[in-house]
This record gives C-alpha cells, sequence and structure tokens, in this order.
C-alpha cells in the first residue's frame, strides 16, 4: 500500500461497542462498505475478525487495523501487545495502529520492541496514537510512519481536555517530519477539513459518521 493512496483524504472509523448488535463482522464490513460507497478512502477497523470481514469484501481499501484489549493489568489497550499486532496484520490490515504513550506495556513488552517487529517482520507500516508532543516526539524518533491524534483527551496526562486540539495539530504539523494523522473529537465535516487545512495527512473520523449506538443515545437523553 502507498502512503500517498490516504493522502488529504477521510478515513472512516468503523467500530461499534461490543454490547451493541452492531458489533458483528458481517455488519461493521457492510458500514465499512457502505462508507467507502460514498468516498472514503480508508478505514480503521478494530480487531482480528472485523478486519478479515472488510478486507473479504473490500480486498483494496487501505485498512488502519488495532485490536483494544481491556483487562491486561495496563491502561494500554489499542494494539496492547505484540501478539495483537501480529493476529492485526495476519487479519490483513495495512497500517498497525498501537498505543504509542510512555504508559507501561503488558507483559514488560517495549514501544521500541513493538514497532521494530511490526515494521521488520511483519512488513507493516505503523501508525502510533499518541496523547502529547512529548509522545509524538519519541514515536517519531523510533520511526513511525504516521502519528494520531487519538489518545489526546483520553489518557490521565490529557483527559481534562476535550479534542480535537487544532493548536496541538499545527504544533505537530510544523515540527514533526512524520505525517499527521488527525483522530479523535471530530464532529463536522467543517473540523474535518479545518485539520487538513492544517496540514494533517489525513484524518480519521468515528463516531460522528459510524457512532449509531451514541448518537441514538445523546438525541434520547436530549429530549
Amino acid at each position: 500500500m502507498s502512503m500517498k493512496e490516504l493522502q488529504s483524504s477521510l478515513v472512516i472509523s468503523c467500530q461499534a461497542p461490543s454490547n451493541s448488535p452492531l458489533h458483528n463482522p458481517d455488519i461493521i464490513a457492510n458500514i465499512a462498505l457502505a462508507c467507502v460507497n460514498q468516498g472514503a478512502k480508508g478505514l480503521r477497523i478494530d480487531s482480528p475478525n472485523h478486519i478479515k470481514a472488510v478486507r473479504k469484501l473490500l480486498p483494496d481499501i487501505p485498512i488502519i487495523g488495532l485490536w483494544k484489549q481491556m483487562g491486561l493489568d495496563s491502561d494500554v489497550y489499542i494494539t496492547p501487545r505484540l501478539e495483537d499486532a501480529i493476529a492485526v496484520a495476519e487479519a490483513g490490515a495495512d497500517i498497525i495502529a498501537i498505543d504509542a504513550t510512555q504508559r507501561k506495556r503488558p507483559n514488560g513488552e517495549t514501544l521500541e520492541e513493538i514497532i521494530s517487529h511490526i515494521q521488520q517482520n511483519l512488513q507493516k507500516l505503523v501508525m502510533a496514537d499518541i496523547d502529547t508532543k512529548e509522545n509524538a516526539i519519541i514515536a517519531r524518533d523510533l520511526g513511525v510512519d504516521f502519528i494520531g491524534t487519538t489518545l489526546y483527551g483520553y489518557t490521565q496526562d490529557t483527559r481534562q481536555f476535550t479534542p480535537p486540539n487544532f493548536d496541538l495539530i499545527e504544533e505537530l504539523v510544523r515540527e514533526i517530519n512524520t505525517p499527521i494523522i488527525c483522530e479523535g473529537g471530530i464532529k463536522t465535516p467543517e473540523e474535518a477539513k479545518k485539520a487538513l487545512d492544517k496540514g494533517c495527512f489525513c484524518v480519521v473520523v468515528g463516531t460522528a459518521i459510524t457512532g449509531i449506538d451514541l448518537l441514538a443515545q445523546n438525541f434520547v437523553k436530549a429530549l
């Protein structure tokens, strides 16, 4: 997969809560197909089973794959272990998204080891999901292929903030010579366009497009 396929484009995150009836590989794959039919150039998909289903239906679309793993005695849950990255790669992802914060990982594995194995042994690209500029710099220095703002607002150091932070995005684009992917908190087409105008490589939108459960819940709560 060429990185240029995703440049200046919309990537849609097709995920559903584990307790939702939408949390089904075939349903996620059809949601992904609907998004691609409307012009999405890439997809972000969680878990090997869902990635396999999407890959079967869409053999040529670039997929950012991850595997959310809870309950591993660690705050890291986005593809936290090497074995999770391997499963995501084998399922058919082109880019593997991993938590790239400096938090302790399960099994004593290090961020450097996981990035190196993904790139050298699995021959896949790495998207480093970060929360702060400091962690973005560390990820850059470890040679990741993309840096995403995914975890801004979702870690101990940033949970007092609400994404997206366009000032942070602008700073990352200006100071870090690695493609920056805006992900997290984009609610409108105008915000997505603003992220690209700030110099992001591409923009990932999830809940605002595919978060049916949460969107319905918000409407019900407001009435």
